[in-house]
């Protein structure tokens, strides 16, 4: 984080390591196209397109200035090549060590080592500073002949195209905030476009100051650059893929070993024969003192097989399972094959599937692509894993953040006293505010609201042992924020805990409860005990205070019915449509409903109890148990409703003395408005509110209001 290790605030170094991957760019073109047939968010869709990046372009080649070498550049906007002012390699480039001239050396090393410091998101992502370094080397331009500065920039990554950029700062911001920040030429070839502060990006338009390209639109500029590369041998049209080999290599000691050993540096595969090849015991789940992964701690004696000069180190990731799960569900005990093809026939896709966004670019799309290789070896006969998937919103928590100067890892700043530190304690190195804090998230029940105790954290982990605060004494502020709710963030409630107050039961209604299933809900642990007040009073239908059975088996009335079937009907339309909050609703409505009628009906408590099942299973299994049933509840049909109790018979009309409702009357739905105005006006409280006078006009609207004007 910010250049240094989470905890403790060590410097990280970023090193190449090799390790294995596996070949999804293969399948680019098919993971793109096999979204269209998808029952899936768009929003999903949409990332997966954008994470592939299907692009059509060109490869252009510019050869390097006094040496054999040349970079090759992938772009999409070939026809701005007359735009190219400098180039920016990736500072990990493998040209940078080979064209960095002497006098460029110094200053080149120390840009790529800050660099190394940086992740790739980070690079990505900040757009406000700008960096480089100048190589000292130039290459030729493909058709100016030009000599072309080539430089270095972190935002250029080695991992995307090729690792190079032909910068066009006329039709490029981030090209041409580089080239303003180092005064590098910035040539207009738009027709009516000045560029300044601001670049032109737009496809369309003519071409200015372009060679023969001048006067072009860029439909035409792109065809005729590409065909004069092709005729020139110095590029060619191209369809290029954002998507990356997917990293198949982890470094730690749980997971998957690979069954490969090396001889020198060349791996080999270990006999079928030898499988499966189980983990070798180690001193430590610890990398190395030189950073290699945990099974270099492994002896070749601690190995079950061992050959060569040593066996592979790194094990496989969890997407070695996760991709293909599913499938090894429906015949998990085959030692032949992942699934037997009887079995796959049988079962097929999975219908249905349930899952967060955060996994659109990661699980989603590696079990698409796993499942299309398995389809290809002929292993299942659909390639695709999910027909129709659901995104559901995220359980949000409350993070505690704690605010640690980067200059000193050990020392922790009150949020609310921030600039009083900096004065105090001033940046040796010209950080900025933003620089200079590092935001760290601490257990959040280390904090009462916003005040921090500084003895619990001291005592949380050992890299807070040694913590100092300012202010040293006094109130000590944190920062807060509404987040995801994970381990990571150490904002997690409990569920332990809420299972022994509340029962397991209330905790997985309330999570139903919160909202859409497509929403994220932010937690509120206050808000748990309605729904806990709702299974006792549903719990109350059928027992005394004394907690002792009290049912009746007479006939349900039409009243009950009304409420049972109405409770049904609506129960199952939601769950139809996956709209699971309204369920508790409709729940709390019926049980409500039934309480006032003093129900405790068998027919009706029976039904309710299969309807409650699927939110709270241990609660309704013990009712159905006390119903005097042996077999489990889960095994009952679910209940279907009856429309002829779905109409009410009768209607309360309120009834209102010129405009000021004054009573309430229920009568026959089927009465019409001349019955309806008759049967009010023969009540007493209607010749009490006339007063002995005439009405002027009544009124009726059926099945809402009567209005009586005197």
């Amino acid at each position: 984080k910010d250049g240094l290790s989470e905890r403790g605030g060590h410097p990280v170094e970023q090193r190449l390591m090799k390790q294995w991957s596996l070949r999804i760019t293969a399948y680019a073109d098919r993971l793109i196209k096999g979204l269209e047939n998808l029952d899936w968010a768009d929003s999903i869709k949409e990332m997966q397109r954008n994470w592939i990046g299907k692009s059509q372009g060109a490869m252009v080649r510019f050869q390097i200035a006094n040496s054999d070498s040349h970079i090759d550049v992938f772009t999409t906007r070939a026809d701005t090549i007359f735009g190219v002012s400098y180039m920016v390699l990736a500072p990990e480039h493998h040209l940078v060590d080979l064209i960095k001239t002497p006098e460029q050396t110094a200053a080149v090393d120390s840009y790529v080592k800050k660099a190394s410091l940086r992740t790739e998101r980070d690079r990505q992502s900040d757009v406000k500073h700008v960096t480089g370094a100048f190589t000292g080397a130039y290459a030729i331009h493909p058709f100016s002949g030009d000599q072309v500065p080539i430089w270095i920039g972190d935002y250029v990554l080695a991992g995307y195209g090729t690792g190079a950029v032909m910068a066009v700062p006329a039709g490029d911001q981030r090209d041409l905030s580089f080239a303003r920040h180092f005064d590098l030429p910035v040539p207009q070839i738009f027709e009516g476009h000045e560029i300044a502060s601001e670049a032109y990006a737009e496809k369309y338009g003519k071409l200015r100051n372009s060679g023969f390209l001048t006067g072009l639109d860029v439909p035409k500029a792109t065809e005729e650059v590409i065909l004069e590369l092709e005729k020139k041998r110095l590029g060619y049209g191209k369809v290029n893929y954002r998507l990356r080999d997917a990293i198949f290599s982890r470094q730690r000691y749980w997971g998957e070993p690979f069954p490969v050993y090396y001889e020198g540096n060349t791996p080999h595969l270990l006999d079928d024969s030898q499988l499966p090849l189980t983990l070798p015991k180690v001193d430590k789940y610890l990398p190395t003192e030189t950073g290699e992964p945990p099974l270099a701690r492994a002896n070749r004696e601690d190995w079950p097989i061992f050959k060569g000069d040593r066996m592979e180190h790194n094990t496989m990731p969890g997407w070695a399972g996760s991709s293909w799960y599913f499938l090894r569900y429906m015949d998990p005990k085959n030692n032949e094959r992942p699934v037997s093809e009887e079995k796959a026939k049988y079962w097929g896709a999975v219908d249905l599937y349930m899952g967060g966004a955060e996994h659109a670019t990661g699980h989603l799309l590696y079990s698409r692509f796993w499942t299309k290789f398995l389809y290809d070896r002929g292993y299942i006969h659909f390639d695709e894993p999910f027909k129709k998937m659901i995104n559901q919103g995220m359980i949000l928590g409350k993070s505690c953040i704690l605010l640690r100067d980067s200059e000193n890892p050990h020392t922790y700043v009150s949020f609310d006293q921030q600039d009083k530190y900096l004065s105090a304690h001033p940046s040796g190195k010209g950080k900025t505010k933003e620089d200079r804090f590092q935001h760290l998230r601490v257990d959040v029940n280390l904090a009462d609201g916003d005040e921090l105790d500084r003895d619990a954290l001291r005592q949380w982990q050992p890299e807070f042992t040694e913590a100092k605060f300012f202010p040293e004494t006094g109130t000590f502020r944190c920062g807060h924020e509404v987040e995801k709710m994970s381990k990571r963030w150490h904002n997690v409630v409990d569920p332990e805990y809420l299972c022994d107050q509340y029962g397991a039961d209330t905790l997985r209604m309330y999570e139903m409860f919160l909202g859409p299933v497509e929403q994220s809900k932010p937690w509120d642990t206050k808000g748990i005990s309605g729904v806990h007040n709702f299974l006792r009073k549903f719990w109350r239908l059928m027992h005394t205070r004394d907690e002792e059975m009290t049912l009746s088996d007479l006939e349900p009335t039409k009243a009950e019915l009304q409420i049972l079937h109405r409770t049904i009907k609506k129960i199952t339309d939601d769950l139809e449509r996956f709209s699971w909050n309204t369920v508790v609703s409709t729940l709390m409505i019926a049980v409500n409903e039934l309480t006032t009628l003093q129900s405790s009906n068998r027919h009706v408590i029976e039904n309710l109890a299969i309807l409650i099942s699927p939110y709270a299973p241990h609660f309704a299994e013990e009712l159905w148990e006390k119903l005097g049933h042996k077999d489990s509840v889960t095994t009952q049909a679910w209940p279907k409703f009856e429309a002829a109790y779905l109409e009410d018979d009768s209607f309360e009309y309120p009834v209102s003395f010129n405009g000021k409702m004054r009573f309430k009357l229920s009568l026959s739905v089927d009465l019409d408005a001349a019955g309806v105005e008759k049967a009010v006006m023969s009540t007493p409280d209607a010749e009490k509110y006339l007063e002995g006078k005439h009405p002027k006009k009544v009124i009726v609207v059926h099945k809402r209001i009567v209005n009586v004007v005197v």
